[in-house]
């Protein structure tokens, strides 16, 4: 793959679900890159969202902490049809309080298969040389 840059996201290949990678400098900023990742997967969404939705993520191990987020996004994908157009991710009591500006459903294009869950199979979530990366597989 060569130099990455210092924050990003890719879908890479895998059998009959969706992979993503996500990385940045640090653990919070390398989750909301994740959530940019899952809704990029299939969906292209204009940069920024009139709305806002919040929640809180219990302490727990990093990896649950990074399911937990994307459970939850893709859980309000699914009953209140919005995507995020960006998520913002702060640690909070140990635990993580996540921010997603909502995109106007009307401007988002579906170019893929939805997620309906993530699997647990070869996930990963770990400091690494240059930050934080992650990689998850998510059920379509």
């Amino acid at each position: 793959m060569g130099k990455r840059p210092p924050v990003g996201h890719r879908s890479v290949p895998h059998t009959a679900d969706v992979r993503i990678e996500a990385w940045a400098p640090a653990r919070e900023r390398c989750v909301a890159e994740a959530v940019a990742g899952l809704v990029g997967s299939f969906a292209e969404v204009p940069p920024t969202g009139e709305q806002t939705a919040e929640f809180r993520v219990d302490p727990g191990s990093d990896e649950d902490m990074l399911v937990a987020v994307l459970d939850e996004v893709i859980f309000r994908m699914d009953t209140e049809g919005r995507l995020p157009a960006s998520a913002d991710v702060a640690a909070v009591d140990g635990g993580f309080e996540v921010r997603l500006r909502m995109a106007d459903p009307d401007r988002v294009e579906v170019v893929g298969a939805v997620p309906k869950a993530v699997s647990l199979h070869e996930l990963r979530f770990a400091p690494d040389a240059d930050g934080w990366s992650c990689a998850v597989t998510l059920d379509v």
